[in-house]
């Protein structure tokens, strides 16, 4: 008979998981020689509370890393540096992110 994990605190661990997976492997938005980069957009991503289901491939998916989510929580969009790809929509399973034009 062998030995088994059982974690004390699954939602802890995964949380912590995920932090340092963000850590390791993504980079950050920052300030860089062009500046906050959020000025360059045409369009931005819009979030719908009602068809999110908070599943974090926006996140998971962003090139510029703009995207703050954790489990449980509507994604949170950092607009400075959000260059309105569009990648978010296009991955989002229930089409819960629409992008819209800047200024409306």
């Amino acid at each position: 008979m062998g030995m088994r994990y059982v974690p004390s605190d699954l939602e802890g661990e995964a949380n912590k998981d995920l932090e340092d997976l963000r850590n390791k492997l993504l980079s950050r938005p920052s300030p860089g020689a062009s500046g906050p980069t959020g000025s360059w957009r045409l369009f931005r991503p819009e979030v719908s509370a009602a068809k999110c289901v908070k599943c974090g491939i926006c996140w998971l998916y962003c090139p510029e890393d703009v995207i703050a989510w954790t489990q449980r929580e509507l994604p949170r969009i950092d607009y400075t540096y959000c260059k309105g790809c569009g990648v978010c929509a296009s991955v989002c399973p229930t089409k819960a992110i629409e992008m819209v034009v800047e200024g409306e």
